[in-house]
């Protein structure tokens, strides 16, 4: 073998080298990647539509329910205790919250028996409960149904991928698609009911720092009642 061979073979591996060096790396981008999740992904996409929505709908009710004046209940002592009951009254009208609401059934039924007063506080205070915790159960539906959406994405995946291998033949290609659903709908699936999960527990936490705040004033303005008036 000549000196002029070897080089021109070196050349040659150099060169192959070279090419194979700079081809440009495939690369997938998410929305590629979603898209090969086919229609499962469309009652997904719903899911995680409506779980933004109404998290962000509870988050912000919820948030304006926790807001007043920490000195709510001293400034209503005061109104009680002077027998100034119509400015309690006002005060818990201009005030937007649970907790004024709450002790503003209890003003209006003052003269009456104490339990009778507590059952009417009690009863407001469930209705305002309900509100805080509308529509939550649809977060706790989310968490369970989306992955049973990225399960029958899994078993129309399999389809797939059985369909191909019979009419093309067992090849990458031919079982790629299938694998590509199966595994798509599977983790995004998986990914909203976590999210829904998450979302439906820091809400409810949120609900029940509320509650325990509303029982707090309802406590509180039961034993103002039991105060002699000045």
């Amino acid at each position: 073998m000549t000196l002029f061979t070897i080089l021109l073979q070196s050349d040659t591996a150099l060169k192959a080298a070279a090419d194979v060096t700079a081809a440009p790396v495939e690369k997938i981008s998410l929305f590629h990647l979603l898209t090969e999740g086919g229609a499962i992904m469309i009652p997904l996409l719903f899911c995680s539509l409506l779980l933004v929505y109404v998290f962000v709908e509870r988050f912000l009710a919820i948030r304006k329910a926790s807001q007043g004046d920490p000195q709510f209940m001293t400034r209503i002592r005061e109104q009680v205790t002077s027998g100034n009951l119509q400015a309690a009254k006002a005060l818990c009208k201009s005030t937007d919250n649970p907790i004024a609401r709450v002790v503003d059934k209890g003003i209006s039924r003052i003269g009456k028996p104490i339990d009778h007063i507590e059952k009417s506080m009690e009863s407001t205070g469930k209705l305002e409960v309900y509100q805080m915790e509308k529509n939550l159960s649809i977060l706790s539906t989310l968490a369970g149904i989306a992955p049973m959406f990225g399960f029958l994405g899994t078993i129309a995946g399999m389809i797939i991928l059985f369909f191909n291998v019979q009419h093309q033949g067992f090849s990458l290609d031919a079982i790629a698609g299938g694998i590509y659903t199966k595994m798509v709908t599977s983790a995004v699936g998986l990914i909203i009911g976590l999210l829904a999960y998450v979302a439906h527990s820091y809400l409810n936490a949120q609900i029940n720092k509320n509650v325990n705040r509303i029982e707090a004033a309802s406590v509180e303005f039961l034993d103002i009642l039991q105060e002699p008036t000045r």
